[in-house]
């Protein structure tokens, strides 16, 4: 083996060989350590690359065991796509592909279960009726929370991508709050007539939007409707035997599957 060099990849410290680096000539890693392509050093003297650093683990392990292997719950596909585009490592490209269809494949049978919650409660706030002269009113407010489960991670980032709060006047999408792959919890409430904008900031009230429709859902009917419309444009269906009749038409309970 070739002595150690150490290289800093976007902050964080990994040490290998020259033959590992080099062991695919036409890269980006091979061109830059063969010489044909200047590297840059850090303060300390380290080879630096500004890319990724937590993702460069993989693209190591890649040169030193020519395998591809990614943690069962990983994932940053999209951010390690983009990273092994850049060191341009050819088999490695063919191997994250395969890795690809093999996820694809494997998500197509999938389950997705939503437990629906709804309840309402009383809001007090302030009304400015003139300049300093205010009256404090109140209101009933419709809360919802659904409590999603699917065993395709795809489908919830579909559903991120799609589902968003507003919250302080801005939208965000609640793929944020998808902390799990598997599970996500959303909590919103229906707008109230008369409430202040800045109210429900100050009381921490999200409002539920479907992008790029903007569209706001102020119900559990509209709800349902737009799960069921992303859900089936990504192959799943009714599941016929479960729930009972009547807590999917009470909007209790979404049941649906999807086959390869």
């Amino acid at each position: 083996m070739s002595e150690p060099i150490t290289l800093n990849v976007g902050g964080k410290i990994y040490t290998t060989s020259l033959s590992t680096l080099t062991s695919f000539p036409d890269s980006m890693l091979g061109a830059m350590f063969s010489g044909k392509i200047p590297t840059k050093k850090d303060s300390q003297g380290n080879c630096f690359i500004d890319r990724d650093g937590k993702i460069f683990r993989y693209i190591l392990n890649f040169l030193r065991t020519s395998h591809l292997d990614l943690p069962e719950d990983f994932q940053e596909m999209g951010l390690l796509r983009r990273e092994v585009d850049f060191y341009q490592i050819q088999p490695l490209i063919e191997a994250l592909q395969e890795k690809e269809i093999e996820l694809s494949k494997a998500e197509k049978n999938a389950m997705l279960n939503i437990t629906l919650d709804q309840k309402t409660q009383t809001v007090h706030f302030t009304v400015r009726e003139a300049p300093q002269i205010y009256s404090l009113s109140s209101s009933n407010m419709e809360v919802f929370s659904a409590h999603i489960f699917s065993t395709s991670c795809l489908f919830l980032k579909l559903l991120g991508s799609k589902l968003y709060y507003c919250f302080n006047g801005n939208l965000s999408s609640i793929s944020s709050y998808l902390q799990d792959p598997n599970h996500l919890t959303l909590d919103w409430v229906a707008s109230v007539e008369g409430l202040p904008e800045e109210e429900y900031t100050k009381q921490n009230l999200k409002r539920l939007w479907v992008v790029p429709d903007n569209k706001q859902i102020n119900s559990f009917q509209v709800f349902v409707e737009e799960v069921l419309k992303i859900a089936m444009s990504d192959g799943f269906c009714i599941d016929s035997a479960h729930p009972h009749t009547s807590d999917f038409m009470n909007n209790k309970i979404i049941r649906l599957i999807r086959y390869k």
